[in-house]
């Protein structure tokens, strides 16, 4: 049977998504997880895989288990397996075909910022803490001209492994509540860090140090190094995955 579970978790104390040689994963947790609850060893495979320290609300991943088991009693077994930094929401029995990051028509990440003079503890693990104001305004101004299709190279990582840096961004919009910032992107894919340099990019915006119609001229000149810097991992969430 082919599970499809929408699952969310603190990344403050992962090493990302992925299985690596040493250092604790979310991939990791589930399958240990599995093996203790079916005996059996399992490879989940996820819609996003998220790097060190980004969290997720609605990440979505798959597994196909040779023991056949109610939806309802995998989740809650699997929740009661699980540390309390990862929490399954909710299971559902697909067909063997189907990949949680092929057949998806597009996700969305959010990134908060805290905008104040002072620490929030209770965002400190959630959001990026930036002192000096910030002009929404201008941000906001600036992350509209990402919508469409266009060559994201400015905001790409180096060692990305996409073999094309074109992608379709459907929504970019900024909100402010008092001294949260919240910025929400949905595309139909994403590039290693591109969401990070984004928002680096956009700081430097609220900041006066760049005008929004900036946006332009990096999408077309391509360079990496003329955008702002990565922001940090913290403030990043993968919220939604749509089918």
């Amino acid at each position: 049977m082919r599970f499809k579970l929408t699952i969310e978790y603190d990344g403050t104390d992962y090493h990302g998504w992925q299985v690596q040689p040493d250092g604790r994963t979310v991939q990791g947790v589930l399958e240990d997880a599995v093996g203790r609850l079916c005996g059996e060893r399992a490879r989940f495979t996820a819609a996003g895989r998220t790097d060190a320290g980004v969290h997720a609300s609605g990440q979505v991943v798959s597994v196909l288990l040779q023991r056949d088991i109610c939806a309802a009693r995998f989740m809650d077994a699997l929740n009661a397996l699980t540390p309390q930094d990862l929490a399954i929401k909710a299971v559902e029995v697909v067909a063997d075909d189907f990949h949680p990051r092929r057949a998806a028509r597009s996700r969305v990440y959010t990134y908060h910022i805290w905008n104040a003079r002072w620490r929030s503890p209770f965002w400190r693990r959630y959001a990026w803490h930036v002192v000096r104001p910030l002009d929404t305004d201008a941000m906001r101004a600036a992350a509209a001209r990402l919508r469409g299709e266009h060559d994201f190279s400015a905001f790409r990582a180096a060692g990305c492994a996409a073999k094309q840096p074109v992608r379709q961004v459907l929504r970019s919009e900024l909100q402010r509540a008092g001294h949260l910032i919240t910025y929400s992107i949905e595309a139909t894919g994403f590039l290693r860090y591109m969401v990070r340099n984004i928002i680096g990019t956009l700081v430097e915006v609220g900041r006066g140090e760049r005008r929004a119609a900036d946006m332009d001229e990096l999408l077309a000149r391509r360079d990496r190094t003329l955008a702002g810097p990565t922001a940090p991992a913290c403030g990043l969430c993968l919220t939604q995955v749509l089918y």
